[in-house]
């Protein structure tokens, strides 16, 4: 009977290293297929990532012979629409974006500024009061503004620069816009707590 017992046991232990590596094995093939196959809602954006260009030390001559910094926008998410001076409906339909979405971020809106960039000639005033609040810019020349890379495409955009003053995200004006609000409030939420951890 006690060599039964002992058998028993012993045919009973030889599983315990299988169990023991199985345990161990587990986390490792779940994390390895979470990351091949599954992409959560919170880490996907709608607009379009871009490579970071630094804008802090941008300076952008002005028409009145002022300088406007992307220095003085530290510590502030900022949209920036570029375009001509006849400021077309696709124009009219950015500022109108750039002003509902930051609406919409409630408490928070006041991180977010609204830059518009008009070569040529002044806005007329009617749109600029239409659009109060926004930072418009009257440009000479579009090359001031080559940092923003391919500006044929600028009309179709709004960008995005982060409060450390990196040109990040782009937003075509084909997006539905409750996507480009969600990207927004994603991207502030996120900032806040980084800066809290800081």
């Amino acid at each position: 009977m006690v060599l039964s017992n002992n058998a028993m046991l012993k045919k009973n232990n030889s599983w315990i290293p299988w169990i023991v590596l199985t345990i161990c094995l587990l986390p490792v093939i779940a994390s390895t297929a979470l990351y091949n196959f599954w992409e959560p809602d919170g880490f996907v954006n709608n607009g379009e990532l871009i490579e970071p260009v630094p804008l802090s030390d941008l300076e952008v001559p002005s028409i009145d012979d002022d300088i406007f910094s992307f220095a003085d926008l530290k510590g502030l998410w900022s949209f920036v629409s570029i375009d001509s001076s006849e400021c077309a409906d696709a124009c009219v339909k950015k500022l109108y974006l750039m002003r509902q979405i930051r609406l919409t971020q409630g408490a928070e809106k006041d991180r977010l500024e609204r830059i518009h960039f008009s070569v040529g000639n002044r806005l007329e005033r009617d749109l600029i009061d239409e659009y109060d609040g926004t930072r418009f810019i009257t440009i000479p020349d579009v090359r001031a503004l080559q940092a923003f890379g391919d500006l044929t495409e600028a009309e179709d955009h709004i960008y995005l620069v982060d409060q450390i003053g990196n040109l990040m995200m782009r937003f075509p004006l084909t997006i539905d816009p409750s996507l480009m609000k969600k990207d927004v409030k994603k991207l502030l939420k996120i900032s806040k707590a980084w800066k809290k951890i800081n």
